[in-house]
């Protein structure tokens, strides 16, 4: 029996198009390489290791023979790693399929992986239980309404593969392989400011890029060019200090395209105040009913307090707890956020995800679209969770990089070196844990 226990998901490996390569090809085949050599362990990958939902041209189990020829590397190594240390894949929701077909569990056989189509497990640590499943029945959008039926899908299924199966096959067209990542963009509403900001920096023809930058980054001056304007038209300046100072004289013919970039943007914010003038009143009106109704809908003011991103599962494992007091550790993973809270002296634990997550960033200056820069966070929970380090594709542009110079990535949440837990605690606390069997090297 194993005494130390593995746990990685959300990999979503393989898909249409573009997304049959693999990020973190080599990270991943390393660390199975370095789990062989731990025996008395075992593996467990709880949920979406593979994009089955990506394949959108194929159908049962031919998904899982394209995996396999999409990923002959890592399919070898989980047959050489399967050899000396179990591996246990749970279903998920990108991969659900995995659960509907008893041939895929001799299939899988093959390359020494143990398929078991349960929606949770178990495993047994000092004589406690740790509980294991991916969490999308805790997901409205993609609860599976009768787990392991291969015609009830859950709407995420079809999101998944008119968009993300869609973007991956249309990826290729691009410069760069930029729209494979949007099965990453969290959260959802982001994904048209990237679709956006990636047209603006990779996309957008480079000469129109280049007239429209300037015009972007000063664009604010335009109003301060207005501004000037009228204040000499009623006397109170004697000239233009924007448009007319020693320092764009100084600079020659820089100087000279300076100027007129800003007499432009001037021009430009005049005829927009201008425009807006016979407006103002109608769009008043507009703007006030607008308004009404978004109250009334309670956006601004919700009627109900808002809840923590993770509260359904921190929900579902109060309800784990309870019903059965062995039970330690909840791990589950779907949201792609690693974490590690405290719920009654029990810890709930998160897997995280392997994929690229664009991360977005604001410009240091002007009306420009966010950067969004590529973030890896490959880890797995040993009852003791492991980061590795992975350096992020030089994938930005020079002007991508300098308008997010001085920006700082929110790096998420700590995760603590080592949480002890105690189940002899029944109170209802959710928070930040300090010493465990379970522990992280972030």
């Amino acid at each position: 029996m194993p005494t130390e226990y593995f746990f990685i998901s959300d990999m979503h490996i393989g898909g249409d198009g573009e997304l049959q390569n693999c990020d973190f090809e080599v990270e991943l085949i390393d660390f199975l390489k370095q789990l062989e050599r731990n025996h008395g362990a075992e593996l467990i990958i709880n949920g979406d290791a593979f994009g089955l939902w990506e394949f959108t041209t194929l159908e049962g189990t031919e998904k899982v023979e394209a995996l396999i020829k999409q990923q002959p590397k890592l399919f070898e190594q989980f047959r050489k790693m399967g050899e000396k240390v179990p591996i246990t894949l749970m279903p998920g929701n990108h991969d659900y399929e995995l659960a509907c077909y008893p041939q895929y569990v001799d299939r899988l056989k093959e390359y020494n992986i143990n398929l078991v189509q349960e929606v949770a497990i178990t495993r047994e640590v000092a004589g406690k239980k740790v509980w294991i499943e991916h969490g999308q029945q805790h997901d409205k959008r993609n609860r599976m309404p009768d787990f392991g039926n291969p015609y009830a899908e859950p709407v995420g299924y079809f999101v998944t593969a008119s968009i993300v199966g869609t973007a991956g096959r249309y990826s290729e067209f691009g410069r760069g392989d930029w729209l494979k990542d949007l099965q990453a963009v969290m959260p959802i509403t982001d994904i048209p400011t990237w679709m956006i900001s990636n047209y603006f920096y990779r996309e957008m023809g480079p000469m129109l890029r280049l007239i429209l930058l300037p015009f972007l980054l000063l664009f604010s001056l335009g109003f301060l060019v207005v501004l000037s304007w009228l204040l000499q038209a009623v006397g109170i300046l004697g000239f233009n200090p924007i448009l007319d100072n020693p320092l764009t004289h100084s600079l020659g013919l820089t100087g000279n395209v300076l100027r007129a970039v800003l007499l432009v943007e001037g021009l430009l914010a005049l005829l927009l105040f201008l425009a807006l003038i016979p407006a103002a009143i109608p769009l008043g009106i507009l703007l006030r009913d607008v308004l009404k109704t978004l109250d009334r809908y309670h956006i601004f003011k919700p009627k109900a307090p808002m809840k923590e991103a993770d509260a359904s599962y921190l929900e579902a494992a109060r309800q784990v707890f309870e019903q059965d007091p062995d039970v330690a550790v909840f791990v589950y993973g779907h949201t792609h956020i690693a974490s590690l809270k405290e719920v009654g002296g029990r810890v709930v634990i998160n897997t995280g995800t392997w994929l690229k997550l664009p991360k977005k960033v604001s410009v240091l200056f002007g009306y420009l679209p966010p950067v969004y820069r590529p973030v890896f966070r490959l880890n797995y929970l040993a009852i003791r969770y492991e980061r590795i380090e992975k350096n992020p594709p030089s994938e930005l542009t020079l002007s991508q990089r300098l308008l997010t110079l001085t920006r700082h990535l929110d790096e998420g949440a700590p995760i603590p070196e080592r949480t002890v837990v105690d189940s002899n605690r029944h109170d209802d606390s959710v928070d930040r844990v300090g010493d465990t069997p379970t522990e992280g090297r972030p």
